[in-house]
């Protein structure tokens, strides 16, 4: 944990998670465009908003505000587009939120310590990838979403206690979400060999309990002390909707260099395929060890 400290500041973890909220933020309406223009694919766009009432809840008051309101407009813009102008209307939109998923890649090959060699082609079609799968991996929170609101109205009868114990299932079911793209960040994102996912789930598990702490957190200290329509008037519910996303990039940031440096403490291979000696598998941190650097410097 101590090398964590280190490279957090080394790395600049804070400047970098503020440069992925801003792209973020700026790939943000894309993104929703993406995710109700895909939902179009399989049913009424019309009633997304719906559906991802239960996920929005999730997010701090006035984010969620604002977010809902561009989902308002987005699945009244997707209802007018019809076979394959819907189609083409999807590709845009996913096109341009891949500055958010740039961003990412080039925060974890910093941590990770890796020179991103792929290329502009080949690193543009990496993030593209990475936020089809993001939108993929939204579409199943939605249908999540849709079947808690569904077993909320079962369990109706319960009163207060099926709130409550539908509130911590959508928690639980958020978090479970949450992990495996991060994960799938971890692994794909960065320029180099393919970590093992056993190798990933630590910093995952962390970056996840911390994003989940943090967005309740910040929603209450939002909620209860920040004022921030006093402060920034109209664009207070913006500032709330970029801190989110700075905290929340700080989370997976911080996973990331937490996953880097546990395979920094180790001497065996994380990579995939053939165990490989030090120096052959395809990625800095796999190709170093703490303990045998230390060693190698005691002994001069």
């Amino acid at each position: 944990m101590g090398r964590v400290w280190t490279n957090s500041g080394r790395h600049n973890l804070g400047l970098m998670s503020a440069g992925v909220a801003f792209y973020a933020f700026l790939s943000f309406v894309p993104l929703l465009g993406a995710l109700v223009m895909s939902y179009g694919l399989l049913a009424d766009p019309a009633v997304v908003a719906q559906h991802m009432r239960t996920i929005i809840e999730l997010v701090p008051k006035d984010a969620a505000k604002l977010i809902y309101e561009q989902l308002i407009n987005l699945t009244t813009a997707a209802a007018s587009k019809k076979g394959l102008g819907l189609i083409v209307a999807l590709l845009v939109s996913i096109y341009g939120a891949t500055r958010a998923s740039g961003a990412i890649i080039t925060a974890l090959n910093v941590i990770y310590e890796e020179d991103d060699k792929r290329g502009i082609i080949k690193g543009t079609f990496t993030a593209f990838v990475l936020i089809v799968a993001a939108v993929i991996i939204g579409i199943v929170g939605v249908l999540a979403a849709t079947m808690l609101g569904y077993a909320q109205s079962l369990l109706s009868f319960l009163g207060p206690v099926g709130v409550t114990l539908i509130r911590i299932v959508t928690w639980l079911a958020a978090g479970a979400l949450c992990c495996v793209t991060i994960a799938g960040m971890y692994r794909f994102a960065p320029d180099r060999s393919d970590a093992r996912w056993k190798w990933l789930s630590l910093g995952s598990v962390i970056a996840t309990l911390l994003w989940l702490a943090a967005t309740l957190g910040f929603g209450i200290y939002a909620a209860k002390f920040g004022d921030y329509d006093a402060t920034y008037g109209s664009l207070g519910a913006v500032v709330v909707l970029l801190m989110w996303l700075y905290v929340s990039a700080y989370a997976i940031l911080l996973g990331g260099l937490i996953n880097a440096e546990t395979e920094r403490q180790t001497a065996r291979d994380t990579t995939t395929g053939p165990e490989r000696p030090m120096g052959t598998r395809g990625a800095v941190m796999a190709d170093m060890s703490a303990a045998s650097n230390s060693k190698s410097a005691s002994a001069h």
